[in-house]
């Protein structure tokens, strides 16, 4: 094994042993339910993240339903518990270890152009590696969804399934109460710990003219402290929160390790179960009602390609045979791109620490009390939207996220593999700020107008698809990041931080754009071209939509065109990527989909 990968797996094991000695057998469930294995299924659900997690045990509480949910991944590790260790989680065994095509209008200071697309691999998917945030996203988001031609999915219907999944034990957003829901399965609670620079941040905001908000309340713009999926200062995945909760339910089976290959359809184009790899043998299980894929905006699609649903020339051209010509799987590829590079350097102390991870007062800290910076993902503090320069001023084109640290606070040790900067790059611009106190704020495009694809690389299912995501080929999205780094500029130089913390911006010409005047809109340009890349928030590749866009994919039933017996249940079926992390929306998808299966099977719902 090579020195970089030794740096890769040698931290993730040292956590892990660490882990589970000391956790002593918390959250090592195994999720396997093969020793109860029946030949058939009313329901089989593929794919057990943040989605199909949801969706498998809403149907269960149906006592007459029999379901059974298959993950390609294992249990979640030990570690996956202490949320400042998700460091370790994005590259590892518990991820896909996908990466993009190489981009051809940006990611130029990345390696071979292309950017990690980490996306959880294990029993609760994503909800087990991800930053925990909890953003519903924008009120129009939805309403726009609806007024697309999808009926059901507006605002006033979905922030019904928000509060239904919700259990917040949060203390700062009492004002906003009625936006939220209790008793739910998914804790979200106050972010526990925090860096000083976070209550700078938050000044800094109000410097500008903005308020200190509860993003899931009526409005998204202004300021806040991150809200998360936690319970007791543990991460709260789907596993926990739907999965656990469901065991008492003897309807429902859960198989990890389980690799679904194939959904598997009839002379008249009916899902009739799934072709699976468990075990180093393909088995076969079948379906009475209906199969979910709940496999995420790449798996969802490259399965249905495989299973001989979608653009039937694509499959041709690999062999396959055309169950259902339906060109718009794979297509409608949205991301939200985001800057990561934008950093200042501060006064020693004033950031977070890279030894706050080993420190033992820490460790016990988290162990014994649930506090301590333990119970945060590492470095992550806030978020914030500003008002819109373009169209309604209330719907954010552009969301900014806040780390404690700058890409060099480890010394090009891990986060720059993890990123995916070129390393002499890497050594060129960060070298003089190795190891310093910082701050990193990323200006993330909520709303990109730039579309890319999900494609096949060969017709085996276990070769990963081609994942491009098309970043910046849409000239506007290059604009508007100008606009959020200007407004990134002014934030950083509020004296909230410039002179409570001695912030400095760090302005070495960035290696790529020394033929641009510096500071100028074409510098800023240049800038993204070389440093945006992917935030994890792949989205849109089964769209939602009317019968009259020849490119839908599902309807607003989330029936699948083209045959019948199959759902989509994901990010893939959002018509337009929502403005803020897409965890919560996921999960809220899950939910909605549970209500409308058991409505088409005629089994009464419960009013929300």
């Amino acid at each position: 094994m090579s020195l970089l990968g030794l740096t890769r797996v040698v931290p993730q094991f040292l956590v892990r042993v660490l882990m589970m000695s000391l956790l002593k057998g918390v959250g090592n469930h195994q999720y396997d339910d093969f020793a109860k294995l029946l030949p058939e299924y009313d329901f089989i659900v593929v794919g057990a993240g943040s989605a199909g997690s949801v969706v498998a045990s809403r149907l269960a509480e149906v006592p007459g339903w029999r379901v059974l949910l298959l993950e390609s991944g294992g249990p979640p590790p030990p570690e996956a518990q202490v949320p400042a260790y998700n460091l370790f989680l994005l590259q590892s065994d518990v991820e896909w270890n996908y990466r993009s095509t190489p981009q051809r209008h940006g990611l130029r200071n990345y390696k071979n152009n292309a950017c990690p697309y980490p996306l959880g691999r294990a029993v609760g998917g994503s909800s087990a590696i991800n930053w925990m945030m909890y953003v519903r996203g924008n009120r129009r988001d939805y309403d726009h969804w609806e007024a697309l031609g999808n009926p059901g999915w507006g605002y006033g219907t979905v922030l019904k399934y928000f509060k239904k999944a919700e259990d917040y034990k949060g203390t700062r957003n009492n004002q906003t109460a009625e936006y939220h829901g209790r008793g739910g399965p998914v804790a979200v609670d106050d972010k526990r710990w925090g860096s000083p620079l976070l209550r700078a941040f938050l000044k800094a905001g109000q410097q500008l003219g903005y308020s200190v908000v509860d993003p899931n309340g009526p409005e998204q713009i202004g300021f806040s402290v991150a809200d998360m999926t936690q319970r007791d200062g543990r991460r709260a995945s789907v596993a926990e929160a739907y999965l656990l909760r469901a065991e008492s339910l003897n309807n429902l089976h859960v198989i990890s390790n389980a690799h679904v290959t194939q959904v598997l359809f009839d002379d008249q184009k009916r899902a009739v179960g799934v072709r699976y790899e468990h075990r180093d043998k393909a088995r076969t299980v079948l379906a009475r009602r209906e199969v979910v894929v709940s496999a995420g905006a790449i798996g969802s699609p490259h399965l249905l390609m495989v299973s001989g649903v979608g653009p039937a020339q694509h499959l041709q051209q690999y062999k396959i045979p055309v169950v259902a010509d339906v060109p718009g799987v794979g297509l409608n590829f949205q991301d939200h791109p985001s800057i990561f590079g934008l950093t200042w350097t501060v006064k020693q102390g004033s950031g977070t620490s890279l030894f706050n991870l080993a420190n033992p007062i820490h460790i016990k800290d988290f162990l014994y009390n649930r506090q301590g910076p333990l119970t945060s993902p590492f470095a992550v503090e806030g978020n914030a939207w500003n008002l819109a320069e373009e169209g309604d001023p209330l719907w954010p084109e552009l969301q900014y996220l806040f780390i404690s640290g700058s890409p060099g606070i480890d010394s090009g040790l891990l986060i720059t593999d993890l990123i995916g900067f070129r390393r002499d790059f890497f050594k060129e611009y960060y070298g003089s700020i190795l190891g310093l106190d910082g701050f990193n704020i990323g200006p993330m495009l909520t709303r990109p107008k730039s579309r890319g694809s999900v494609r096949l690389k060969s017709r085996d299912p276990r070769q990963p698809p081609l994942i491009d995501p098309n970043f910046l080929s849409h000239p506007d999205d290059v604009t508007t990041f100008v606009r959020g780094v200007r407004f990134v500029l002014a934030l950083g130089n509020a004296s909230a931080l410039r002179v409570d913390h001695e912030a400095k911006f760090h302005d070495q010409v960035l290696p790529g754009c020394e033929h641009e005047v510096y500071g100028s809109d074409n510098y800023w340009a240049c800038y993204t071209r070389h440093m945006a890349q992917t935030t994890y928030h792949p989205a849109g590749t089964c769209k939602m939509a009317p019968a009259s866009d020849p490119y839908g994919v599902v309807d607003h039933t989330l029936k699948l065109r083209g045959v019948s017996g199959v759902r989509v249940v994901d990010a893939s079926i959002m018509p337009q990527i929502t403005s803020g992390n897409l965890n919560a929306p996921v999960i809220m998808i899950g939910e909605r989909a549970a209500d409308i299966i058991k409505r088409d099977w005629k089994i009464p719902i419960q009013p929300l």
